[in-house]
């Protein structure tokens, strides 16, 4: 090795040491107030401010992270343009990262909803500038392969990850688990149904929902999908009924629960872990239900768009996106389950193997059109 080749090796581990370092210091104050469209990475918690924090008690004594590092990976160099549908306050920190890491690359991020992304990479046609297609959810990455606007990725990225997060098209870099968060001073979670469609009938304490919130959505089309339009239906007909307490996003139901104002919800699992981060002993806790659709798995991920100047550059950024380093970062520092096996969820949470999630083409969770009718039809106000 030569001395340049040395220094530029250990300029690369400082820079390593900094980032995980900075990524377990960052603060809280993103958390709140931090709302928006799922499209628009709000499922991560709005489209501005600064970088989510972590659960200090998820860090403190937490080993380095296993896979592979992005000292392993080939480096990137030549001109790499980046669409992202997830918002720069989330992963801003990491992309800035990978950029800096390379003193020969040079990366352009347009961040964007993912919906307006796609329809912007079909209507730039064969001139569209870009390389790499970053997503906050596998419908969006669907629909712009469905469009043939993707080219396939080496089995080497998409091996990294268990089959049902990717195609050949696109993969899977980050996930969210439908959770009940439920508040643990006035419900048992033995008292708590493990079947979603029981509990407009079953569940005696108050719920909440977002029904006008994206991941609310995707929850209710994934139910359509599994259940049926009329069992569906009976389902948000009776959560009208009930007078389920309705909110304008996720995050906000869990703080309603930690405050003690309903007793559970439906919602994606971050947000219980973000209450918790800002306040350790919230009485707020996660329950799972089983096989349905209140226990869909979804995925942010990435694709190759088929106009990429260099192909193998764009793989290799996507390839990135699971290396160790990142796959903790969306763990620390994004409260998501890192899809590598080697690298941890923070929090008690059940590991991905442990998760019991039904079947379901994640692809199609994008379809909310018949979804959003469906819920006007039953009554939800959204």
């Amino acid at each position: 090795m030569t001395t340049h080749e040395s220094d530029a090796r250990d300029g690369r581990d400082v820079r390593r040491r900094k980032f995980l370092a900075a990524a377990g210091a960052v603060g809280v104050a993103g958390v709140a107030g931090c709302t928006g469209s799922d499209d628009q990475d709000g499922s991560d918690g709005g489209d501005g401010g600064p970088a989510i924090g972590q659960i200090g008690s998820g860090r403190a004594g937490r080993d380095a992270p296993g896979g592979t590092p992005m000292a392993e990976m080939p480096a990137l160099e030549g001109e790499l343009t980046v669409y992202s549908g997830r918002g720069e306050f989330l992963v801003g920190d990491l992309v800035g990262y990978i950029d800096d890491l390379y003193d020969d690359l040079d990366l352009t991020v347009r961040y964007n909803s993912s919906t307006d992304h796609v329809n912007a990479i079909i209507n730039e046609g064969e001139g569209s500038p870009a390389d790499v297609f970053y997503s906050v959810n596998a419908g969006s990455l669907g629909a712009l392969a469905d469009a043939g606007r993707t080219q396939a990725l080496p089995d080497d990225v998409t091996g990294k990850v268990r089959g049902e997060f990717h195609t050949g098209q696109w993969v899977g870099t980050s996930g969210r688990a439908r959770t009940v968060p439920y508040n643990t001073e006035s419900v048992s979670e033995d008292g708590l149904p493990d079947d979603i469609m029981a509990y407009p009938d079953e569940f005696e304490g108050d719920l909440g929902w977002a029904p006008s919130y994206g991941s609310a959505q995707a929850f209710v089309t994934a139910m359509r999908l599994l259940e049926g339009e009329e069992a569906t239906r009976e389902w948000l007909e009776a959560m009208v009924e009930r007078g389920a307490a309705t909110y304008p996003d996720e995050f906000r139901a869990c703080q309603e629960i930690a405050d003690g104002e309903i007793d559970a919800a439906f919602t994606n699992h971050y947000y219980i872990q973000r209450v918790l981060d800002g306040n350790p002993e919230a009485p707020i806790a996660t329950s799972f239900t089983q096989g349905d659709a209140g226990a869909v798995f979804n995925v942010a991920g990435a694709a190759v768009v088929d106009t990429a100047s260099n192909a193998d550059l764009a793989a290799n950024f996507v390839r990135h996106l699971l290396s160790a380093e990142a796959q903790d970062y969306f763990a620390r520092s994004t409260f998501e389950y890192p899809l590598i096996p080697e690298v941890e969820p923070i929090g008690d949470l059940p590991t991905i193997d442990e998760l019991d999630v039904p079947d379901i083409d994640l692809s199609e969770l994008s379809n909310l059109e018949p979804t959003i009718d469906l819920m006007r039809d039953a009554g939800v106000q959204i």
